[in-house]
């Protein structure tokens, strides 16, 4: 149970002002989860009226950072001081704006300082004034799909991981983005300049951004990334309330473009546009709750994996060559079945329970202190079996021979299929050699080695 149900603002709101008289019945009804219950609390606190829509910069926006950074503390994340105020030219005017960061530290010591970050947008456009049979009238944006409900996303969110911390190996980072409106400023100065000198440990990030109309579909947009997209392909196989649909194209901007821009793999996690939105319809009524939840599932088995699996590449990125496959050959991404290793999709599990197990540091490199990420493309033919493996980028040629010979070495793998039949697929993975010298051991990829 929750050490407290309401926060000063949301009891406020049951009470009966604002948007919490006219939905008082629908937050205290008696059928809903606890989840849905958090959920309908958080939507309506950050949607109520006395936030004036959260313009950036102004008391509301403030109210709603106050308001994710009290309920980050109560489902016991750190809150970290790292310089979360800043300004932002909107005009001839400089606007003060702030961001919210919470931590919670991964359990492996090889891992625990890289970051998975999620993140969601806190301000919406505010308030104007139109004229009603000629009387001027306040029309506020509460702004409760656009993101009260992406805030409350990531809350709950938190909650969950924080009770599952001793299984999850890499840190996390909740980012409220203050000023997303004003060019994604918040999301900008969080990485550019209160994380920069950590900025490279960033090995992936989520957006949660407009997650209340899930009767409209449930996207996950990955830039078309690899890595993001496995991760997707696999939980297929789970029992999950509901599944993400990968879409080819972003469907509006988002704070996930400025991790993108710095060749950090992003995700976003939308519902998409519905009719209310930028419009003062968008409030508490329009929002399913009993969808967010299981949306929430999804979410939440798929920051686990991001966690605790291998980084994912950048695969746009120069750091990171795709080379295109031979004919005759599908890649990775256009096969309708993935090839299988160990009856998962997912090419980390090949590095866990395969490469990771039986690769051998070189006596020659840790005695010269060799190490880095060999990238290593392989086929897996109609059989099933590993062929021609090659460096895609090597680093030295002691680790790059070791990272040939132990993917060559694979058992069979379940081959990939399109249009029903079986074909040959290209792969890539990335296998990573680091050196972690103490009391005698090496480590490769976290794994120690005597």
């Amino acid at each position: 149970m929750m050490k407290r149900l309401f926060t000063a603002l949301a009891a406020f709101l049951l009470l009966g002002s604002g948007l919490g008289a006219q939905y008082r019945t629908s937050l205290q009804d008696l059928d809903d989860s606890e989840t849905v219950r958090a959920l309908k609390q958080h939507v309506a606190a950050l949607s109520a009226a006395e936030l004036e829509g959260r313009r950036a910069g102004s008391e509301g926006e403030k109210m709603a950072a106050e308001y994710l950074e009290d309920w980050l503390r109560e489902y016991g994340i750190d809150i970290l001081p790292v310089g979360n105020e800043f300004g932002v030219a909107v005009g001839a005017d400089t606007v003060r704006s702030r961001n919210v960061t919470g931590f919670l530290q991964g359990w492996d010591k090889s891992l625990n300082k890289h970051y998975i970050v999620i993140g969601a947008r806190m301000d919406n456009l505010g308030m104007d004034t139109l004229m009603v049979n000629g009387e001027p009238t306040r029309r506020i944006y509460y702004g409760a799909n656009g993101n009260a409900s992406g805030m409350a996303m990531l809350l709950e969110l938190a909650q969950k991981l924080s009770y599952a911390r001793t299984l999850l190996r890499r840190s996390i980072l909740f980012v409220g983005f203050g000023a997303s409106q004003e060019t994604f400023a918040g999301s900008w100065y969080f990485l550019h300049r209160a994380f920069a000198q950590d900025a490279s440990n960033i090995d992936a990030m989520v957006n949660l951004d407009m997650l209340g109309t899930p009767g409209r579909g449930f996207y996950a947009f990955t830039s078309s990334n690899e890595d993001l997209n496995t991760i997707a392909s696999a939980l297929k196989g789970e029992l999950l309330p509901v599944q993400a649909q990968l879409i080819p194209q972003q469907p509006y901007p988002g704070d996930n473009a400025v991790f993108y821009d710095a060749e950090i793999p992003s995700v976003l996690f939308t519902t998409g546009r519905y009719p209310e939105h930028g419009t003062g319809e968008d409030s508490f009524g329009i929002i399913d709750f009993e969808g967010m939840e299981g949306e929430l599932e999804y979410i939440y088995s798929y920051v686990q994996r991001l966690c605790n699996g291998q980084r994912p590449l950048f695969r746009n990125s120069s750091a990171a060559p795709k080379e295109s496959a031979p004919v005759g050959v599908y890649s990775f991404s256009d096969v309708d079945v993935k090839p299988m290793f160990l009856n998962s999709p997912d090419p980390a599990i090949f590095l866990e329970r395969w490469v990771y197990q039986y690769v051998k540091y070189p006596k020659y490199a840790m005695e010269n202190g060799i190490q880095g990420r060999v990238l290593v493309n392989f086929v897996i033919n109609e059989k099933g079996e590993v062929q021609d493996v090659t460096v895609a980028r090597g680093v030295h040629g002691v680790l790059d021979d070791e990272a040939v010979r132990v993917v060559s070495a694979s058992p069979k793998w379940r081959p990939g299929r399109f249009h029903g039949k079986k074909v040959k697929t290209a792969m890539t993975v990335a296998v990573d050699f680091k050196l972690d010298k103490k009391k005698g051991t090496f480590g490769i990829n976290g794994i120690t080695i005597k």
